[in-house]
């Protein structure tokens, strides 16, 4: 099977409002929006929308076992891991059990992120 595919016009205008979700466990300060989702690999397009004012502190710093990439579209977020202002433009590609975030945001960011979780690394670095 291969990712879903869709047309999702201007997704970061105020009549698109009703497309973002919550993200599970940041009620409140972060949304995303499924832009693409492979069923059978799990691998997804997502845009998370930081609103403003989120800090994800009290949540930790994120970890997982498989391979993301991050673009950032609009706006400005705050990677405590890097100690470091990401901005539009930004592109990082993580490895499987990368350590990123906590994040905080004063004005709002909206990241586009490609993930691939079942490319899962089963052996964790020491960290």
């Amino acid at each position: 099977m291969t990712k879903t595919t869709a047309i999702h016009w201007n997704t970061l205008s105020a009549e698109s409002d009703a497309g973002w979700t919550t993200v599970p466990g940041m009620e409140g300060i972060a949304e995303e929006r499924i832009l693409s989702l492979d069923p059978e690999t799990e691998e997804y397009t997502k845009l998370t929308r930081f609103l403003p004012g989120c800090d994800s502190t009290a949540l930790g710093p994120k970890i997982h076992p498989y391979p993301e990439e991050i673009f950032v579209v609009s706006g400005r977020i705050y990677d405590a891991t890097f100690d470091r202002w990401l901005e539009p433009g930004d592109y990082i590609s993580r490895g499987p059990f990368e350590v990123h975030g906590p994040f905080r945001t004063e004005t709002g960011a909206v990241v586009l992120e490609v993930s691939f979780p079942q490319r899962v690394d089963e052996v964790s670095p020491d960290v």
